[in-house]
Parts: structure tokens; C-alpha cells; sequence
């Protein structure tokens, strides 16, 4: 009999355990409290500049590579064979056209030039004590022709040996600076071997090699866009020379582009250029519309008089402006100003 009231005793405290472990989980999964929600409303509102984005045309090009080159540059060397015995100048240094950069030691043309002299001092006087005894009748016309054919003879070698002798200085053909010395002193000179290399850094051009496939669209006179690294902005090349032929290995043409002067720009230094292939649009925006978080981009759009974050994808720069490949449609208003400052969801209002 207490077996059997024992029963439902047992029965009443599994229902009870049941019900409670049931109330314990309704407390714990309910709905979230009202005031836990959405706290969009309890910002401020913003005032913000925005922009109805709109898809925009634009030349594509494709970049090719290029170095940046002096468009005057010179292998310094000897006309004559000499040893050195003055180097006046160091690479980095600046020189102006005539200026002495390399004197020779040529004892051989020194003395050529005083065989010379000598010989014509000789001729010379024998030509006028000929002239004079020719205008007193006291010698033939033959004597004479001789002695005057033997004048200009020496003076004709005179000249040569003061030309030879000169070619022991080493000039300067244009002002630029001495980019790299090849010989010192003691060095033995000779016509062929390069002394000095010298450049213009005045004037600097863009040598690129371009695929047969874009050169149709490259043209003498054409002004391409051209991007160098240690330079900030973007600056404009003027093509001046194009191979007619192209290289048998690469199958590419040699294009030059004139550069002008700009700080920071140096021969050797790695650009470069875009060539026009034909037209694409897209959806631009300004760059400071843009937010960067880690690997992240994001814009915000104006919907409903709150600001939306939309993650972007950002595509090539068009001077102050950036193109988005997806995240946007034509005719969206997007935030340009004080994006950094906004919370997704926040009411804003827009600027006139």
C-alpha cells in the first residue's frame, strides 16, 4: 500500500522539475528587451554633403612600363692616345659645356708640334727671301711657286700638330653632371675607350616598351599620362620618338615620351605610362567619400534620411575621384564629406 502512494508522489516532483527547467528556458531564450534594439533613434542627427553618384565615361588605357632616361646623354672620350695625368672631375659634379674634364700626357704630340713650328719658321723664311729676290727679278717663277708651296705646306702642318695637341684636353660637349668616371689618373687614353658618361638631367624622357597590340593607338605628337613613384602627381609625357620596327624577341616598339621638369624626377627611375585602348564607364565617386578599414571599403548612402554603410569595391583613380566596380547604382546619394564620423543607421540630413 505505501509502495503505491509512493507513485504519484513521484510523478508530481518529475512534473514539477519539468516545469521549471521549461521556465528557466523561456527566461533564458525569450525575445530581447525592447530597449536592447535598434539604437538608431537615440543618435543625433548628422548633417552631412552628399552626392547623387551618376555611371561616368572615360578613356580605358593599359599601363606599360617604362624608365625614365636623359634625353641628352654622352660617352666622354679620348681623341688621341695619351696617359692621364689630370682628372678633374667626380660623378655627381656639374659642368658647363667647354669646361676641362681630362688632361692627357702626349710627350709625342707635344714634340710633333714643335717639329712643326720649326719647320714652318723655316719655310717661312725661305719664302720671303725667295718673294724678294722674285720682285727683283733675281729668281725664277719656279723658285718661287716651290718656296710658296712649301710655306703653306709647313703651316697647313703646323695647324694639324696645335689641333692634335688640344685633343689632351678633355672638354665638356654640354652643361649637365658627370654620372660615372670609368678611368683615373694614370689610366692610358685611347681613341674608343670611354673615359666619362655625362647626361643633361634638365631634360628627361620616358622609354617604354609598348606591345604591337597597343602601339595602333600610339602616335607621334600624343600626350600620355605618365606616373612615376617618386613623384606625387600624375604628369603628362609628349610622345617624340617611336621605332618603326618592332624587337624580333619581344615583339614590342620603342616609344619615347619628352617629360617635363618636375621635382623628384631622376634618370633610372621606374614609371609608368598609360596607353588609350578605348572607352570605359563607370560609377565614380570622390576619393574622401571613401572609408578604408583594414581590407575593408566602405561608403555610406543616404536612404530614408538615414545613413546605409554598403561595403564597395573600389576600381582604377580618375584624378580626384575613384570608381567603384560594385556597391552602388546610378542615382544612389552617397555621403562625400564626414563619413568617418557616421554610424550605420543614423538619421542625417543633407546639406543645400
Amino acid at each position: 500500500m505505501k509502495r503505491l502512494m509512493q507513485i504519484p508522489r513521484l510523478s508530481f516532483v518529475i512534473a514539477a522539475v519539468t516545469c521549471l527547467a521549461s521556465a528557466m528556458c523561456l527566461t533564458g531564450c525569450g525575445a530581447k528587451p525592447e530597449n536592447s534594439g535598434d539604437n538608431s533613434s537615440s543618435l543625433p542627427t548628422a548633417q552631412v554633403r552628399a552626392q547623387t553618384v551618376e555611371r561616368k565615361s572615360r578613356a580605358a588605357t593599359e599601363e606599360v612600363v617604362g624608365t625614365v632616361r636623359p634625353k641628352l646623354s654622352a660617352t666622354i672620350e679620348a681623341k688621341v692616345s695619351g696617359r692621364i695625368d689630370k682628372m678633374l672631375v667626380v660623378p655627381g659634379q656639374t659642368v658647363k659645356v667647354g669646361d676641362l674634364l681630362v688632361h692627357l700626357d702626349a710627350a709625342e704630340i707635344s714634340s710633333r708640334l714643335d717639329q712643326a713650328n720649326a719647320a714652318l719658321a723655316q719655310a717661312e723664311q725661305d719664302w720671303k727671301r725667295i718673294s724678294t729676290l722674285f720682285g727683283q727679278q733675281a729668281s725664277t717663277r719656279s723658285e718661287y711657286d716651290a718656296a710658296d708651296a712649301r710655306y703653306r705646306m709647313a703651316k697647313a702642318a703646323a695647324a694639324e700638330a696645335k689641333t692634335m695637341m688640344s685633343y689632351c684636353e678633355v672638354l665638356a660637349p654640354f652643361d649637365g653632371v658627370i654620372t660615372r668616371k670609368i678611368t683615373d689618373v694614370g689610366d692610358l687614353a685611347a681613341p674608343g675607350k670611354p673615359l666619362l658618361q655625362m647626361e643633361n638631367p634638365d631634360t628627361l624622357r620616358l622609354e617604354a616598351d609598348v606591345p604591337e597590340a597597343l602601339v595602333v593607338n600610339v602616335k607621334l605628337g600624343d600626350k600620355l599620362a605618365v606616373r612615376i613613384a617618386a613623384v606625387a602627381t600624375e604628369i603628362e609625357g609628349m610622345v617624340a620618338e617611336m621605332s618603326p620596327t618592332a624587337d624580333p624577341n619581344s615583339r614590342t616598339y620603342l616609344v619615347k615620351l619628352d617629360l617635363p621638369g618636375a621635382t623628384g624626377l631622376r634618370s633610372g627611375q621606374f614609371g609608368r605610362v598609360s596607353v588609350p585602348v578605348g572607352e570605359a564607364s563607370a560609377i565614380r565617386v570622390p576619393v574622401a567619400a571613401v572609408i578604408l578599414r583594414g581590407q575593408m571599403e566602405l561608403v555610406f548612402v543616404v536612404v530614408g534620411n538615414h545613413a546605409q554603410m554598403r561595403l564597395v569595391k573600389t576600381g582604377s583613380r580618375v584624378g580626384h575621384e575613384v570608381e567603384l566596380v560594385s556597391g552602388l547604382n546610378s542615382g544612389e546619394q552617397v555621403v562625400i564629406e564626414n563619413t568617418s564620423d557616421l554610424v550605420d543607421g543614423q538619421p542625417v540630413t543633407i546639406k543645400p
